[in-house]
């Protein structure tokens, strides 16, 4: 056993002494340790319950023989962060995430592990550990929190971003946006749309680190307490076959996930997670991979914010497995991928019986909503690395337009703009200096574009970046413009009034300035200096890459 590191042999008495001043007896010194990472916290409502989840794996794990021996992690809540310094914490957040598991796990060798999660930055960042440690692992999440009503509506976390614009447009009243900030969150788990953490723990499913239902069973239900104590049971058999996380991730494991991907719409942060995750099990796939498979893989489902689903109505309408089997009758699907059940996707398809049971809200692959995924891929002059849109999300009249450029360097500024009238039809809203490096830290930008939308111009105004979007952002707002602006790349150089043509099927971005006008330009435009404090983002600022490469540390 990997555990006999620490607690075997003579040379290892004052190891074993300290073990008994744990607590353990001999006979648990004895058995398989199995390392239970539990990122449970008093700030996210995503994992304020997860100490219960994790109660339940442990009890699983000694089900099946095992010890269990639970540590911490810590997490961010993208929603509680946003707009304000602290975003600028949450990317940085999922690599000192997977530091730190590697960090105990490593110090204190166990024979299989258990990754707790659920929200934003922990996801990848726990998956990320798994595949670098590479011992008998699996990722469960606490499960996503139910969807809000007021009267026979529902609503989400989104509604709520929305509503700032909709006070300010005099569309609803601060009264009833209060009740919208009371009622749009009803309890635990990860917010209820196809946004970040949804997004990462459906596609834990698919690449095959997590159980089926991992994904869609909601956080309140009995059934997310029972699939962790089976969990706990599962990690015992992956340990007794010696069956590890990279045995599991080959190049068709990914491209399923990305297949998944697109047929859900998921957000746009997967095209950073995924590099960054696949990266750790040597396989190095970039943004082509991503554009390729979505053009061929219908998109099936429009959960919010692309459309009035929410993710407890995926998982009555038949789960990740019942995407995956609709998905599988045009072949987009390898069934041969071996799974953390230890069995193969298609044998998890075939036992499960799984299939769609409400084709409203997965749509048949013979009738999709679009028959190209939910995120695409568009390069051109103002992005010659690459960005990324949730073409799921946005509306048909923003597929392709030219616009009008309004330049903000921080996302304050244009805030401040939207929310003061001063963005109208036709404009394209740019925002620089938020990427990796000079961000630092790479923000989201739901508040400006939920303030986009909320003020009724998400199908008139876009929104370009180098920054990033939470999984709850509509409309035509594009991401990740690769090279950033502190890299010198073309997003520093644009001017109030330039024209910029967006078009999405044809998957460009062209910044309408001639060559030679952009050369000079260059020449007597001067790259901003970020003014960081943090010592942990000027560290952070000297090691990320390019969004195009998922931000990882280089």
């Amino acid at each position: 056993m990997r555990s006999d590191k620490m607690k075997k042999g003579l040379e290892k008495a004052p190891h074993r002494s300290l073990m008994y001043a744990t607590g353990l007896i001999k006979e648990e010194i004895e058995r398989p340790i199995i390392g239970v990472v539990n990122s449970a916290n008093e700030l996210i409502p995503g994992h304020v319950h997860l100490n219960q989840i994790t109660k339940a794996v442990k009890a699983g794990i000694r089900m099946a023989g095992g010890v269990p021996l639970e540590f911490p992690t810590i997490g961010v809540c993208d929603g509680i962060a946003m707009n304000h310094e602290g975003m600028k914490m949450s990317l940085p957040s999922r690599e000192l995430i997977a530091d730190s598991i590697e960090i105990t796990a490593t110090a204190h060798p166990f024979d299989g592990l258990v990754c707790v999660t659920n929200c934003d930055k922990i996801v990848p960042g726990m998956l990320m550990a798994m595949l670098r440690l590479n011992i008998p692992s699996l990722i469960i999440s606490g499960g996503p929190m139910l969807a809000g009503r007021i009267k026979d509506k529902p609503i989400d976390l989104i509604t709520v971003f929305e509503g700032v614009g909709k006070v300010q447009k005099g569309e609803i009243t601060q009264e009833e946006l209060e009740e919208l900030e009371f009622k749009a969150c009803p309890g635990c788990g990860s917010c209820s749309g196809m946004f970040t953490a949804n997004s990462m723990n459906c596609l834990s499913e698919a690449i095959g680190l997590a159980l089926p239902g991992n994904g869609t069973i909601p956080a309140v239900f009995a059934e997310r307490i029972r699939l962790a104590k089976y969990a706990g049971i599962k990690i015992m058999e992956l340990v007794e076959k010696n069956i590890r996380p990279r045995d599991i991730v080959t190049l068709e494991s990914v491209k399923n996930a990305i297949a998944v991907d697109m047929a859900l719409g998921c957000s746009t942060n997967t095209v950073l997670h995924l590099p960054a995750i696949f990266k750790e099990a040597e396989i190095n796939i970039d943004l082509e991979i991503f554009d390729e498979i979505s053009k061929i893989t219908p998109n099936l489902c429009k959960l919010s914010p692309a459309g009035p689903h929410h993710i407890e109505d995926l998982n009555f309408a038949g789960g990740i497995y019942g995407v995956m089997s609709e998905l599988d009758k045009k072949g987009l699907i390898n069934k041969d991928c071996l799974t953390v059940t230890g069995k193969s996707i298609g044998e998890n398809i075939s036992e499960l019986n799984a299939r769609v049971l409400d084709y409203n809200v997965i749509k048949s692959i013979d009738s999709p909503y679009s028959p190209t995924g939910g995120i695409a891929i568009l390069r051109g002059n103002l992005a010659p690395d690459g960005c990324v849109v949730k073409q799921s999300a946005v509306a048909p009249e923003m597929m392709q337009r030219t616009g009008i450029a309004k330049v903000f360097d921080s996302e304050e500024e244009a805030v401040a703009a939207i929310l003061g009238g001063k963005i109208q039809k036709g404009d394209v809203v740019i925002i620089r200096y938020e990427g990796p490096k000079g961000g630092p830290g790479m923000r989201e930008m739901l508040t400006p574009t939920s303030a986009i939308a909320g003020m009724g111009l998400d199908k008139d105004v876009a929104l370009i970046t180098d920054g990033r979007f939470s999984g709850g952002t509509r409309g035509a707002a594009i991401g990740h413009v690769s090279p950033e602006a502190q890299e010198g790349g073309p997003i520093a150089y644009v001017k109030d009034g330039d024209k910029i043509l967006i078009d999405i099927p044809k998957r460009r971005l062209e910044l309408l300035v001639d060559s030679t006008e952009l050369e000079k330009r260059k020449s007597c435009i001067k790259i901003k200096e970020p003014k960081i404090k943090s010592k942990l983002l000027k560290r952070y600022a000297k090691l990320a890459s390019s969004a195009s490469k998922g931000a990882v540390f280089e």
